[in-house]
């Protein structure tokens, strides 16, 4: 049994399976701040596990998501009511794994809780060796995803010497990573299963409802994404969402989070300075 330090956390097996033999065969993990993150960030692996008896998907959201937008016909429902429904119901869609809700308030997160959730995290990766784990990335401007992203690797290092993900990528969600040197960037193709990725954004209705149209926002910015990958070639695919490794982080455990995302952008000002001088 898979204890961990929220009495509030919640697992969903929408599958035929125990808790244990569902972590065991994952293959894509994703790890995320809020319940419509990891659907929006994390559809390449999604769609890798679609249909598939050799590759399976499992999600771990951190937080329980309350005070985020929501209007009529949810205004009646709690926050908990709605999220776990949306979230159930996404698992089933797409055929998962399984899915763990830790429950935590973003205050904890921020603040002195992230230890247990850097623990609790630990104890889940304890039981599976996914090959893929998606994470925020590192130069979102939100901080509930900085924290989460930050517990994530500290439990990918303490769990190194079990098993070490061959992919471990950054992924955009509340900023974009359209400024990343395009040899640095991650491509993840959004474009399989459209229909299928449609119906998984609208499934969270209750914050489209709330006046926050993610769907549209996430398909307009992987579209953009795609359409200026490249001046000198026709579009490659439709949505493109990109990503920036983040394998680094675990194989060197010295090296800061800091002074990772900083090594890219004073890479990039060097770029700009060197372009901006050779036409002046």
């Amino acid at each position: 049994m898979l204890a961990l330090s929220n009495q509030a956390s919640d697992f969903w097996i929408p599958q035929n399976f125990d808790l244990s033999e569902a972590l065991g065969q994952t293959t894509h993990l994703a790890i995320g701040a809020h319940q419509d993150d990891l659907e929006f960030m994390a559809y390449e692996g999604i769609f890798a596990c679609y249909h598939s008896d050799e590759k399976w998907f499992t999600r771990i959201t951190v937080t329980d998501g309350r005070g985020r937008s929501r209007m009529s016909p949810y205004s009646k429902y709690t926050d908990n009511e709605i999220h776990r429904a949306e979230q159930r119901k996404a698992a089933e869609v797409r055929q998962y794994a399984a899915q763990l809700r830790l429950d935590y308030k973003s205050s904890e997160v921020k603040g002195n809780g992230r230890a247990a959730v850097t623990q609790d995290i630990v104890k889940v990766l304890r039981l599976m060796k996914p090959n893929t784990v998606y994470l925020h990335q590192p130069a979102d401007e939100h901080d509930t995803h900085i924290a989460v992203m930050t517990a994530a690797i500290e439990a990918l290092r303490l769990t190194a010497n079990h098993h070490q993900p061959e992919r471990i990528i950054g992924c955009e969600m509340w900023h974009g990573l359209d400024w990343l040197a395009d040899a640095k960037k991650v491509a993840m193709d959004f474009s399989r299963y459209p229909e299928l990725f449609k119906e998984l954004t609208l499934i969270f209705d209750s914050q489209i409802t709330g006046g926050k149209r993610y769907d549209q926002a996430v398909v307009s910015r992987c579209r953009s994404n795609a359409t200026f990958y490249d001046s000198h070639s026709p579009d490659q695919t439709e949505l493109i969402s990109w990503g920036i490794d983040l394998t680094p982080l675990i194989r060197n455990s010295s090296l800061t989070i800091s002074d990772f995302i900083l090594g890219h952008l004073k890479q990039n000002t060097q770029d700009f300075e060197k372009g901006v001088q050779e036409f002046s």
